[in-house]
């Protein structure tokens, strides 16, 4: 616009509105409460959680002559199981893939150990080597109650 305003009425006997810079006509203003970007609309989920909850759909698996019920996401990996188990090289190769992604988890690896956890097997190996220290010099077994870990004052079970 070349700075002119233009003003328009409502028409119904409200006050003439100026229209200009950030000022637009009131028949295309938002309504009060009325977002200019709504975003997602509510109830609508996003890929992964169909992906999460079509995985998880219950499958009858015929196993073994019984029928059983079993995730759609185990029933697929019994399917590339038994592809992979009938020579299917591209089967076996998808499989070897989970495999080697899945199988290294946190439970079969070795975790650091605390200062605290550390002080007490360094304890441990002193008392142990203390121990067998006086065996060897002494040339006879030391007294059982002395030697780690062993309990003092139980009798031995029959």
């Amino acid at each position: 616009m070349s700075g002119r305003k233009i003003t328009t009425s409502t028409g119904d006997g409200k006050k003439d509105y100026e229209v200009g810079y950030r000022k637009p006509p009131t028949h295309s203003q938002y309504r009060p409460g009325q977002s200019g970007h709504p975003g997602r609309r509510k109830g609508v989920r996003n890929l992964k959680t169909d992906v999460k909850r079509t995985l998880a759909m219950p499958v009858r698996v015929k196993e073994a002559g019984r029928t059983r019920t079993k995730s759609t996401q185990e029933a697929a990996l019994m399917v590339l199981r038994e592809r992979a188990l009938n020579g299917n090289s591209r089967a076996l190769e998808r499989l070897f893939e989970l495999a080697m992604r899945f199988n290294n988890d946190e439970a079969g690896q070795a975790h650091q150990l605390t200062a605290d956890d550390r002080a007490i097997l360094a304890a441990y190996v002193a008392q142990f080597t203390a121990a067998a220290a006086m065996t060897s010099a002494t040339g006879r077994p030391a007294d059982p109650a002395s030697k780690p870990g062993a309990r003092s004052g139980t009798k031995a079970r029959k």
